[in-house]
This record gives C-alpha cells, structure tokens and sequence, in this order.
C-alpha cells in the first residue's frame, strides 16, 4: 500500500469511527416521554375518552389462548359430537399461537375515541373534500386474496356516489384503507386545529381489557350476546354502541365485535407494510374477540369487516 492509499484508508477509519460514536449517541441518549394528553382536554369532546396512564397487562398465555380455541370450537362445530374434531382443526390452523405473551407494559395516558368513525362521519368528509367513497371492485376484492366473501355479500355495503348505503348511517365506515382513515384523521384536525391519528395497538389493547388483563371487555367468561359476531342475527355490520356488554371499562364501544380496527402500528412483512388489526368483526368466532387477539392485513386493504376509531393528541 503506498503513502495515497495509507492517507486515504486512515481518514476512513476515522470517518467511520467518528459516525460511530455518533450513531452510538443517537441511539443511547435518553429519549423524551411522550407528552400525556391533560384528562381535561380530552374530555372537552364527549366523542372521546381518556385512559388513565400506567402498567397494564397485555397479550396472552396458554390458559387464555387454550379457552380460546374451546370456545370457538363450542361455536363452530355443527354438532356437539364434532367439538373435538373442530378444535384440532382450529388449533392446527394457530390462529391464537402468534399472540404475543402475557406481559405488563407501560403507557401514558391517551385519548380515544368513544366508539367506530360511522358513515355519516365520514360522509361529512368525502363531501367537503371530494375525497372518494368507500368502494372496492369485485376483482379487487377478490385479488385481496383474505377473508373472502361473494361480492353479493359486498355490495350492501358499497356506496352510491357520495351516499353511504340506506340505513347505515350509524354503522362504522368499511372498504377503507388504512391511508383513508390518515386522510379522515388530516381533515378532522383541520376542522378543530386538534390533532388526530389512528390508536396503536397497545392502545387499542388497553383501552379495551383496562389494566387487569381479563379477556373480554366485560370480563374472562365468554357471552354470546355480549357483541356482534358471527352467531349474531341478523349477520352485518351493526350500529355503534349497540352492544353495552362490548363497552370497555373506560366506557369506550365495540372494543369485541362489529369490525376490526386498523392502528397505528404498522411494520414491514416482506414486500408489504401492514397494519395490526385489533377487535374482531360481526363474522368472527368467540375466540377472536378477546382484546389480545391480533392479526396483520396489508395497509391498502379495504374489506368488509375493517373500520377504525381516532386517538386525539
């Protein structure tokens, strides 16, 4: 190596020792907390409720997850004789083994909304914006590739121009993506010169189970008319806040049954960025209701059973 090159190497070293011990600042200086919304300001609006800061429990055990499967197999087997045989079918498809493990965590207090965005709300929306109605195409839908329904099933649901289906005002708002429900938070912060975003899935969890773990928002025993689920007649979305029984401690609607929510919390799975939904929908079994529960879906997804709620900064 001659003298060029020795200089050359030598201010590298540096260089990268140098963005090292930068690097190392960065990531292990002491981060600021988050800033808890004031329990006042949040209760200014009766659409939203605050949620005490503190420890909470979330996630699941083998007791917890084992109930589970039991009592979706109760709800999903055609006979009594047939329950075993559909537990060993549920359990072999692991929908409840990829929950995280039972564990406390920590948050600050928060500010959620009291029940789902309905049709109405966002009809407000796409008519002062011009922003496009909830709809998906029968090959979109069917491209999704999850959760399929016939596209019959979908079209009550789709909107005609700027007008939400008949009846449905009081619905939650469905076909939306996660990026539709960010440009509803947008526009909403605009109106009021609050800040608005989707709740993160630890938010979600908490604002549903309260702080002592339990399994459904009312408590560890399922009831089958506690929300609206797939035993649940007639079978559909249903107007917010229908179901007390689905009422969270903290006095916030449907945190078990009617739609799945999208959250904030988003990550990278393969080519995809997708969302961790929280709750369950009116086509769930039992098992998928519990505040635990949580499954991934691509953030440009729009279905049926997806809708949302806001947290207020």
């Amino acid at each position: 190596m001659n003298q060029k090159q020795k200089i050359k190497w030598g201010a590298l070293s540096v260089g990268v020792a140098i963005a090292a011990i930068f690097l190392g600042w960065y990531f292990l200086k002491p981060r600021p907390e988050p800033i808890a919304i004031a329990r006042e300001k949040c209760e200014s609006d009766e659409e939203f409720v605050w949620i005490e800061g503190g420890e909470f429990i979330r996630g699941s055990d083998d007791a917890e997850r084992d109930y589970a499967y039991e009592i979706s197999a109760v709800a999903a087997a055609e006979s009594t004789e047939l329950v075993d045989r559909t537990e060993s079918r549920l359990r072999k498809q692991g929908w409840f083994d990829r929950e995280r493990d039972r564990q406390e965590r920590d948050l600050p207090a928060f500010c959620i909304g009291r029940n789902l965005v309905t049709n109405e709300q966002y009809q407000t929306f796409v008519r002062a914006t011009d922003y496009p109605a909830p709809a998906i195409s029968e090959f979109d839908y069917q491209q999704q590739g999850f959760l399929v329904h016939p596209y019959s099933t979908v079209k009550p649901y789709l909107w005609n121009r700027q007008t939400y289906p008949d009846g449905q005002g009081q619905h939650p708002v469905v076909l939306v993506s996660y990026e539709d429900a960010r440009a509803y938070a947008d526009w909403k912060g605009q109106q009021d010169d609050r800040t608005y975003s989707l709740p993160s899935a630890l938010e979600w969890e908490k604002a549903a189970r309260g702080t002592d773990g339990r399994y459904f928002p009312w408590g560890n025993q399922w009831y089958a008319d506690g929300t609206n689920w797939a035993g649940s007649e007639p079978q559909g979305s249903s107007e917010v806040a229908l179901y007390p029984t689905s009422r969270s401690l903290y006095g916030v609607e449907d945190m078990a049954g009617n739609v799945f929510e999208f959250t904030s919390s988003v990550y990278q799975r393969g080519l995809q960025r997708v969302s961790l939904m929280k709750g369950c929908s009116w086509d769930d079994l039992p098992g998928f209701c519990r505040g635990a529960y949580q499954h991934a879906r691509p953030i440009e997804s729009r279905h049926i059973l997806f809708g949302f709620r806001l947290v207020r900064k």
